[in-house]
C-alpha cells in the first residue's frame, strides 16, 4: 500500500470565509499516483473546518448567516473561553459544527463523489496562517 501526505496553507483576510479545495486534493491524487484508496482532508486548526457541500455562493451566504445565529462572535462575554484573553469562543464552536474532516474515495484515480459535491476549507477566525493536511493511503 502507498501512502502520500501534503499541507496546504490558507491565509484569509476575513474572519469567515470558504475556499473550494477540490482542485488542490484532485492534484494531490494525480501526484500520490494512487488509483484506489482514501483520501483524507483535514483542518489542522480548531478555528477552521473541512467539509463537503454544493458550490453555491448562495449557500455559502447561508451557511454564514447561520452558523452566526448559532454562535455569535459578539458580544465576547458570551464565551467562557474569551475570558482566557481570546476572542474566538465563537470560532470554536462553528469549527464543532461544521466537522474537523472529510474523507472521500479514491477510484480510479479520482474523487469518487455524489452530485455536486465539493471539498471546501471553513475559516472562522481568519487573519493568520492556517494549514489542511492531506493524506492519502492505497494502491
Amino acid at each position: 500500500m502507498k501512502s502520500y501526505r501534503k499541507e496546504f496553507w490558507f491565509d484569509i483576510p476575513a474572519r469567515v470565509g470558504f475556499v473550494n479545495i477540490t482542485g488542490k486534493v484532485a492534484q494531490c491524487i494525480n501526484e500520490s499516483g494512487i488509483k484506489e484508496g482514501l483520501v483524507l482532508v483535514n483542518a489542522m486548526h480548531i478555528t477552521a473546518s473541512v467539509f463537503i457541500n454544493d458550490d453555491e455562493s448562495g449557500l455559502h451566504e447561508d451557511y454564514t448567516r447561520w452558523l452566526e445565529e448559532l454562535a455569535p462572535h459578539k458580544p465576547l462575554s458570551l464565551y467562557r473561553h474569551n475570558r482566557a484573553g481570546e476572542d474566538n469562543g465563537d470560532a470554536h464552536l462553528k469549527r464543532q459544527v461544521m466537522g474537523r474532516e472529510v474523507v472521500v474515495a479514491v477510484t480510479n484515480g479520482c474523487l469518487d463523489f455524489g452530485p455536486w459535491e465539493q471539498i471546501f476549507y471553513g475559516e472562522f477566525d481568519g487573519r493568520r496562517r492556517k494549514r489542511v493536511l492531506v493524506k492519502i493511503i492505497g494502491e
